[in-house]
């Protein structure tokens, strides 16, 4: 695959599951990455296993510092020379609390993790996406249209994200930039087993899960990264303010 070659990505999240799957995927595809990512250890882990440490630069950073973020992006342009897609893929998922449970300062911080930086990241990298008529990738959720139970704080989050797509391609649109959205259901990622080995049985909770998608199966953060690529690439050209249900046909039976 080479629909990317020599572009520069910017992802952030990008150590770890969907992000590094990413990661993976824009390098595939022949293109330079910059992953920002706070999980010092998980970066430690993505810079050993690149076989061209030329094509990737990789930052520790927290996306709740929006100076820190907004002069990493400069900086990954000083680098490389160029921005040509941006990946807002940073985000949390608080346990499952009812709104009583939920303290408010936890709201503020899921929205400041999964939107705030959203908004911060884009806002940063226009200027230079407008010189390369190059594109924004952001990854949202299945909640934020379907709802979750006990998950009021992480849907309005992503809920937000898919408004912030479709208002900012209006926006750039007319700059030449694209801007879209990915809306993954279950990916068998570190954080779902973490959560998993919080039950009694692991095992079977995946396998539950894994039976909430017609597929019969969750989807995989490479899966994701392939479709980030694809709307990143020029494959997609006609392709703006859309929010791509990757679910594995989980919404058709929910």
């Amino acid at each position: 695959m080479s629909r990317f070659v020599d572009r520069v990505t910017f992802i952030t999240g990008g150590a770890k599951g969907i992000g590094l799957g990413c990661v993976r995927m824009f390098l595939e595809a022949g293109g330079l990455v910059a992953a920002f990512d706070r999980d010092t250890d998980a970066i430690r882990d993505l810079q050993d296993s690149v076989d061209d440490p030329d094509r990737l630069i990789v930052y520790r950073g927290d996306v709740t510092n929006s100076d820190w973020l907004t002069e990493t992006i400069e900086e990954t342009v000083t680098r490389f020379g160029r921005l040509d897609c941006l990946v807002n893929n940073a985000g949390i998922h608080p346990p499952a609390l009812s709104i009583e449970q939920t303290d408010p300062e936890l709201c503020r911080e899921v929205m400041t993790v999964n939107f705030h930086s959203t908004f911060v990241a884009s806002r940063a990298a226009a200027p230079h996406l407008c010189e390369t008529s190059g594109s924004i990738v952001n990854i949202s959720s299945m909640t934020g249209i379907l709802g979750q139970r006990h998950s009021t704080a992480y849907s309005a989050s992503k809920a937000a994200q898919i408004g912030f797509t479709k208002s900012l391609a209006i926006e750039l649109g007319e700059r030449g930039v694209r801007v879209n959205a990915i809306l993954p259901s279950n990916i068998d990622t570190p954080l779902m087993r973490e959560w998993a080995a919080t039950l009694p049985d692991s095992e079977a909770a995946m396998d539950q899960v894994a039976r909430l998608q017609v597929l019969g199966r969750m989807g995989t953060a490479d899966e994701i990264g392939r479709i980030a690529v694809f709307l990143a690439s020029d494959d997609a050209s006609f392709l703006t303010g859309q929010a791509i249900e990757a679910d594995g046909g989980a919404a058709l039976d929910y």
